[in-house]
């Protein structure tokens, strides 16, 4: 079954940024990687095909550079809670982005982005729960 072809912004290019800036290249989709930092953008491997973009993503002009208008998808990978639910809340309100994702890491902060319509994914959860099933299997 092909898979559809998106267009995909990536806010922030740590390990995390950079692993899905991979694989979705890998996968074929379109994309765009923002990080103010432009050492950052040397964890990308040969696999990434997009575009990158050093500057702050809670800035317009660098969203607009982005096209954020024609994404199917952002996802806000930064290690910061509030600036991934600032440009979450701008992707969804103002551009219109149809799926926006938000890496968050204080599991109270979910249900802020979920009134939002934002999807997220809480590390800190992920791990606790993971923790939790292997010691449930036994030592």
């Amino acid at each position: 079954m092909a898979h559809k072809h998106l267009y995909i912004i990536i806010i922030g290019c740590g390990r995390m940024g950079s692993l899905l800036a991979d694989r979705y290249s890998k996968m074929g989709h379109s994309l765009v990687i923002i990080d103010p930092n432009p050492a950052s953008f040397s964890g990308l491997s040969s696999d990434f095909s997009g575009f990158t973009i050093e500057g702050d993503a809670s800035e317009l002009s660098v969203l607009t550079l982005a096209k954020i208008a024609q994404a199917d998808i952002v996802i806000t990978a930064t290690r910061n809670d509030n600036i991934n639910l600032m440009v979450a809340q701008i992707a969804k309100d103002i551009y219109k982005v149809p799926v926006v994702l938000a890496r968050v890491y204080d599991p109270k902060r979910e249900v802020i982005y979920r009134s939002m319509d934002v999807r997220t994914v809480c590390p800190t959860l992920l791990a606790a729960e993971e923790f939790i099933r292997q010691t449930e299997m036994g030592a």
